[in-house]
């Protein structure tokens, strides 16, 4: 059996599946902030129970538990890091502060730029030098990495991160300083940026060496604690980490990279929403997830997600590119859209009303939960507008507190001078009609028309929001797979091994030695081939990337061909390729300029397959009959409505309904506020088509 594990700001869930039949069974658990590996433990123990009880044994053998976590992200939002020095090349120390000189927003006269990691005077400097080539123009010397050392141990510092200048051509010199570094002071955790990111662009480098190595002994103690959590339950399991870029990779991996886990749940999420999309034949997708803190979206386009190499996380302004800490890594490209169901809503500045970007998380959480919680949130509304069934939530495991929502939401109401149900549908509709904008420029930044697309909602909030954000979309169709509630586990599940690696050499494409090339892809492929044995994986495909633009040009476009022996015969494919995916985002190509490879790419994951999952207990019911019917608000009429609510998992295949109305299940709930076609596909997966949109 194998186990998934997310932990999110307000719930961790867990899902585990049974080979080959694909059975699972789904356990959530409030997070536990201040020891996450406590609710970890507490939905593995629930799983292993549900899972003994339903197959009649005593004990159900886990071959494997993989694991997500936002506790990377939270520690880099929170600054709560460790203390960390940074070793640069002589003259480079204000990279950090100088970064790219540009303001996120011109008009913003008071604005505030992201504040580096790691402070002015815990920078130490080295005088050593390579040039663009990689050839040394100054030498190290023992006395100079002796001066090094003596300022870090005066820092008394736990974490060092080094950045040299054109490291990522050569990265000998680093090597050496980290070399030197563990000899002399043994226990202190080192990172290199040529280990993260052998790529040009000095300040985003350093930023994310920098990144890493302010976690790093925080992500090492956790995974090893979570290690030991696991072999308290059952012994020879091994922990596998969900890394950004949609594969997993092993504890030792992530321990030593976390910064490549910084995206890990919401990756997951996409992962499970493709998954759903090759079983149904779609494909144009746009997976949308929702949790209790934040919103993503991602737009996949046949069958496979795009990847990133360069994100911010950590912004000043939460919906502002440009204002956070640039992270040179591998990342399934995400959006971020809109507030989570723990989202708080307040009055702002100027009397309008706002959600977020501060969250109740798990502990107080919404003033629903009865937990201390005073302030509004987007669950607060979602149950006043009657969306969720105060006696059902978590299948009735957690009642609702009405009358401290109500309260909360009075409070809020009488601040903006309207009724409570105004309070609550504004609040709904905001973070519904931030969203869909959110989305829409997004769809369109790739080229694409909503219209043609096909959604797919997870998280527990998901599909409470997903048809009213696809109908401002005008997207027709709506899918939410079985356990959508927990979708990120079910992405892990899916997720195959992988392992991405790169190095800068800027050069034009007829000029490229490919020699070197294949002497740098081989080297890197027989890395890269350890650490995928380490993760798991057996059968592994390769792919050959490439970062190209036209010579003068300041953005480039990420290209991939199948692995190959390199030749010169590479370069028309390379070439190719370059041209068709040009001409497709703006439509011409440049006449007589020159093609150039900045960065290359190298790629190794396991094949992808479709998952295909069913429940592995009995709530798979028979019956097309109403649990009851309830009064909730609908966004066209503007106006309360009677529905019908239906328990999702009693309705059988081939079941066709027609909306409004509500699904519930134990992790979420299906809310359906417009004319719509419902329909219970084979797989249990919910398909809705739209037929009402203004």
């Amino acid at each position: 059996m194998r186990v998934a594990v997310d932990i999110g700001g307000t719930f961790t869930d867990g899902v585990a599946t049974l080979s080959p039949e694909g059975r699972i069974w789904v356990a959530k658990s409030p997070t536990t902030p201040d020891d996450p590996g406590q609710a970890v433990s507490t939905v593995i123990m629930e799983l292993l129970s549900q899972a003994s009880e339903s197959l009649g044994v005593a004990q159900v053998p886990m071959r494997e538990v993989v694991h997500g976590t936002t506790l990377i992200t939270n520690t880099l939002i929170e600054r709560k890091g460790v203390e960390t020095a940074l070793v640069t090349t002589k003259g480079m120390r204000d990279a950090l502060d100088i970064g790219r000189e540009w303001r996120y927003d011109i008009y913003d006269l008071d604005i505030e730029l992201p504040k580096p990691l790691i402070s002015p005077d815990h920078r130490v400097e080295l005088d050593e030098r390579l040039n663009a080539r990689g050839e040394v123009l100054t030498e190290i010397t023992d006395a100079k990495l002796d001066a090094v050392v003596q300022a870090i141990s005066d820092l008394k510092v736990t974490s060092v991160a080094v950045s040299l200048l054109h490291s990522y051509v050569n990265p000998a010199h680093e090597q050496r300083v980290k070399e030197h570094l563990e000899r002399k002071l043994p226990g202190v955790a080192i990172s290199l940026s040529s280990d993260l990111a052998r790529e040009i662009k000095e300040y985003e480098r350093t930023s994310t060496v920098a990144a890493n190595a302010y976690v790093k002994p925080i992500v090492a103690e956790y995974l090893k604690e979570l290690d030991a959590r696991i072999l308290s339950i059952q012994e020879h399991v091994p922990l596998r980490v969900m890394v950004s870029s949609g594969g997993f990779s092993s504890a030792e991996s992530g321990a030593h990279s976390p910064i490549l886990l910084l995206e890990s749940g919401p990756a997951a999420g996409v992962l499970s929403a493709l998954n759903t999309a090759r079983q149904h034949g779609i494909d144009q997708v746009l997976a949308f997830d929702m949790g209790g803190t934040t919103a993503k979206a991602c737009v996949a386009v046949g069958g496979e997600p795009p990847i990133a190499h360069h994100f911010e996380c950590a912004r000043v302004e939460r919906f502002k590119r440009g204002s956070g800490l640039p992270i040179l890594i591998p990342s399934i490209e995400l959006i971020e859209i809109g507030a989570g169901g723990g989202s708080i809503a307040h009055r702002n500045r100027i009397g309008l009303l706002n959600i977020g970007p501060e969250s109740s998380g798990s502990l107080p959480g919404p003033a629903c939960y009865g937990r201390g919680g005073t302030n509004p949130t987007v669950t607060d509304a979602d149950l006043l507008l009657g969306y969720l069934n105060a006696d059902r939530f978590l299948g009735g495991e957690m009642k609702l507190a009405v009358d401290e929502a109500t309260a909360a939401m009075q409070r809020l109401a009488d601040e903006l001078e309207v009724s409570l149900v105004n309070a609550a549908f504004g609040i709904c509709n905001i973070v519904n009609e931030n969203m869909a904008s959110a989305a829409r420029i997004h769809i369109a930044e790739n080229g694409y028309d909503p219209r043609d697309f096909s959604m797919v909602a997870t998280g527990g909030a998901g599909p409470v929001h997903a048809v009213e954000v696809a109908r401002k979309l005008r997207i027709p169709r709506v899918f939410v797979p079985i356990a959508a509630g927990a979708g990120s586990c079910l992405g892990m599940l899916s997720a195959p091994a992988r392992i991405d690696r790169s190095w800068s050499n800027p050069q034009l494409i007829d000029e490229v030695a490919w020699d070197d090339v294949a002497s740098n892809l081989t080297s890197l492929r027989t890395e890269a081939e350890a650490e995928l044995k380490a993760a798991g994986a057996t059968d592994v495909e390769w792919t050959i990337g490439a970062e190209m633009r036209y010579y003068g040009q300041g953005a480039e476009l990420s290209i991939n061909i199948p692995y190959e022996a390199i030749s010169s015969s590479t370069r028309q494919r390379l070439l190719g390729e370059f041209e068709r995916q040009y001409k497709l985002l703006y439509g011409r190509l440049v006449p007589e300029a020159a093609p150039q490879v900045i960065t290359w790419r190298l790629v190794g994951r396991a094949p992808t397959k479709v998952h295909h999952f069913q429940w592995g207990d009995d709530r798979v019911k028979s019956s097309v009959t109403p649990t009851e019917s309830r009064s909730i608000y609908l966004p066209l009429r503007k106006a309360y409505g009677e529905v019908d609510v239906y328990d999702r998992y009693s309705l059988p295949a081939g079941t066709v309904l027609s909306g409004p109305l509500i699904l519930e299940e134990r992790e979420s709930t299906i809310v359906v506020g417009v004319s719509s076609e419902v329909s219970i596909l084979p797989d249990l997966t919910v398909s809705i088509s739209i037929r009402e949109f203004d």
